[in-house]
């Protein structure tokens, strides 16, 4: 019997927290984190046409290896 209490709790939390998603969704607020790695593609990809090493070109770009590899795959 809580059981079922339990989840009609966690029904009403999560509409409610859906509902608070959409609507700072509609002021702007909830945009989520800017991308990285994908803005600099040029960049990459012009390192890499140089010669330069994946490794290196995360350390000179700042991101991270997998970045540049999950740039690649995508490009």
């Amino acid at each position: 019997m809580l059981a079922v209490f339990a989840e009609f709790e966690t029904n009403i939390r999560k509409e409610r927290q859906l509902e608070g998603i959409a609507k700072a969704k509609e002021e702007g607020a909830y945009t989520g984190r800017k991308p990285t790695a994908q803005a600099k593609r040029a960049e990459i990809a012009e390192l890499l046409a140089q010669g330069m090493t994946k490794p290196k070109i995360a350390e000179a770009l700042g991101i991270s290896v997998a970045s540049v590899y999950n740039v690649l795959k995508a490009a």
